[in-house]
């Protein structure tokens, strides 16, 4: 399914001739984004293993971030650094805890200082849309975040990391990207929309709080992938969130699967108020990307 990679309303400057770090390649978002990048720039794609497919024109680099790894198998210039590897175990807390701690924040912290010493001008670092918790109406980057007793393990690891990477803001420009809820072609199924189309397909029952359940924005890859790529170039540095251009209930994310599927879904509903999870995409919207990408389309590149 092709996809558009930019803003259909303002022209946002490209990025070429740069060499660019990438964590995390391999990824849902990571494969996007290198994509994107390797026809005008050099990239080298930091990764777990090496690819079975890689994306033509990308140089990877097989580095276990679990480990104390040596920077010094980094190059020895870099102009930006995309950083979107994160542990596959965020899940397995406590019992991998010291993994998803090497993984999340250890590794960016040397990073960081890579950064620093290299003298690299930019730093974008992918954080969730999960810190601020649940509540109404949209979170706005200025919207407080949960209080560290109920962040969590893996949440708190992105509280810490933003903490982390903001700190350099006075030696390179500093954009923090906390994305809500991306889906696209490819992803693990057990993230919430694959998770979702395949408990209707194979009629599982789909729990929601209340009649409508939690509301979101979810963003396609090509979606988040854009503003990633935009966010090598704005001036406009900060905290961004991205998310997606539709806020749609449970429910209706539901019924938007059963038109794609053909199958109903089995819904069971619990008492009490359902959460919401909507990331304001205003700044997004106006500095890197507006999403083009509605469920109604982008959900099928997940059937």
């Amino acid at each position: 399914m092709n996809r558009p990679t930019g803003d259909s309303r303002r022209a946002r400057t490209e990025i070429k001739d740069a060499r660019l770090i990438v964590t995390g390649a391999n990824g849902l978002l990571g494969r996007q984004v290198v994509s994107a990048l390797a026809p005008t720039n050099e990239v080298v794609a930091l990764v777990h293993r090496l690819p079975e497919n890689p994306v033509a024109g990308v140089r990877y680099q097989a580095i276990d971030f679990s480990t104390s790894w040596d920077a010094g198998l980094l190059p020895e210039r870099a102009d930006g650094i995309v950083h979107l590897a994160q542990s596959a175990h965020f899940r397995d807390v406590p019992a991998k805890a010291l993994e998803v701690f090497q993984v999340n924040i250890a590794s960016t912290a040397r990073l960081l200082d890579y950064a620093w010493r290299k003298g690299v001008s930019r730093f974008a670092y992918a954080s969730s849309g999960g810190i601020y918790g649940s509540g109404d109406p949209a979170f706005r980057e200025t919207s407080p975040v949960i209080q560290p007793g109920t962040l969590g393990y893996y949440l708190g690891s992105k509280v810490s990391c933003e903490a982390l990477v903001s700190s350099y803001a006075a030696f390179m420009k500093i954009m923090v990207l906390r994305f809500f809820f991306i889906y696209g072609a490819g992803q693990n199924r057990t993230m919430l929309i694959p998770r979702l189309i395949d408990n209707i397909r194979e009629g599982r029952p789909v729990t929601i709080q209340g009649e409508r359940g939690l509301r979101l924005n979810p963003v396609h890859v090509s979606d988040a992938s854009a503003a990633v790529v935009a966010a090598l170039t704005s001036e406009a540095d900060g905290v961004y969130n991205i998310g997606g251009p539709q806020v749609l209930a449970l429910r209706e994310l539901c019924a938007e699967i059963e038109r794609l599927t053909g199958r109903s879904a089995l819904i069971h509903t619990t008492e009490g108020v359902p959460s919401d999870v909507v990331g304001d995409i205003t700044r997004m919207s106006q500095n890197l990307h507006a999403p083009l990408v509605y469920p109604r389309d982008g959900l099928k590149d997940v059937l």
